[in-house]
């Protein structure tokens, strides 16, 4: 049985083309026309990697509605934009409501398969990895890569899975500056210097939520940012 995909898609034709080209490479496509019949299934049973246009129907936005609530009830479920709206606005929009990945349909089939590939070879790094690089501790921060959990001081820090491996980039080598070429190949994906900087930013504010002094990221002007080995 192939990895379980759910691709949203208003327009039958191309829900139906996209449904082609996954299930030749041996995944197991579900799909949705709308935002609402995804989340009633989503409800039900979750998949592996879910595929998203922003456009659903009447909902212009639909899409990052979708996502947002996707976030609530999954926060280290693979996602991936994919639409015809190429304006730098919504790919940023859309990356910093933590979709992992933002794609115009203008790029080719297997230039889509391969980021899903690429999406899929990071959690399986993750889960594959031996147990003691699996396993993070770092001060307070525990990081479960089995699980992909973060805790700190004890409690669940629900991150995305690129949000997990930034972490885990900055942590595992605490007082290292990281630039930001360095943390988008640490978490495979390619983003613009903005949104490496918003998914730092939000980051900091999911420890914040549970630390409201958490300090442990900090910026390095001009280079990048590194973990406080002082925490």
């Amino acid at each position: 049985m192939g990895r379980r995909v759910a691709l949203v898609e208003d327009e039958a034709a191309i829900r139906e083309n996209y449904r082609a080209v996954l299930s030749r490479q041996g995944y197991d496509v579900d799909v949705y026309d709308s935002r609402h019949s995804a989340m009633a299934a989503f409800r039900q049973r979750l998949p592996e990697l879910a595929v998203i246009d922003v456009g659903l129907g009447e909902e212009i936005e639909g899409g990052f509605d979708l996502c947002r609530e996707l976030r609530t009830m999954a926060p280290r479920l693979p996602i991936i934009f994919l639409t015809a709206r190429d304006d730098e606005i919504d790919a940023i929009t859309g990356l910093r409501l933590g979709a992992d990945d933002y794609l115009t349909k203008d790029i080719s089939s297997a230039h889509i398969v391969a980021r899903i590939v690429a999406l899929f070879r990071r959690i399986d790094a993750l889960r594959e990895a031996p147990e003691e690089q699996n396993h993070l501790e770092c001060g307070d921060l525990k990081l479960d890569g089995d699980c992909m959990e973060a805790r700190w001081r004890g409690e669940a820090v629900k991150l995305t899975l690129t949000e997990f491996w930034l972490v885990n980039c900055l942590a595992r080598h605490p007082g290292h500056v990281k630039n930001r070429q360095q943390l988008m190949d640490a978490a495979n994906v390619v983003l613009d210097d903005n949104t490496i900087t918003s998914n730092i930013k939000r980051v900091r504010k999911k420890f914040q939520v549970v630390d409201k002094e958490f300090n442990a990221i900090e910026t390095v002007y001009g280079f990048g940012y590194r973990w406080n080995r002082n925490v």
